[in-house]
């Protein structure tokens, strides 16, 4: 009985989350040679202010948002600072 434990920044919108728990119980069904109803996944949530990479905490490297979003809106920001100036 496989348990699939997957840890994310908050944000996701539900149909993400199913998506994605759909997705990966596909796969692991096909993989794992098991029932779709023995996979169970967890999802653990965190802020970004929470979790950190290269000693720099997400909240402040990536901005708000999530994934891709994140990155985009903390690019479309300093890009509007720098024509500002």
């Amino acid at each position: 009985m496989p348990y699939i434990n997957l840890k994310l920044a908050k944000g996701r919108t539900i149909e993400q989350k199913k998506r994605f728990v759909k997705a990966i119980t596909k796969e692991a069904v096909e993989i794992l040679n098991v029932k779709a109803e023995w996979v169970t996944v967890v999802i653990d949530e965190y802020d970004r202010s929470n979790w950190a990479t290269g000693g720099e905490l997400h909240s402040i490297k990536f901005g708000e948002g999530c994934g891709k979003m994140g990155i985009e809106e903390k690019v479309t920001k300093e890009l509007s600072s720098l024509k500002e100036e």
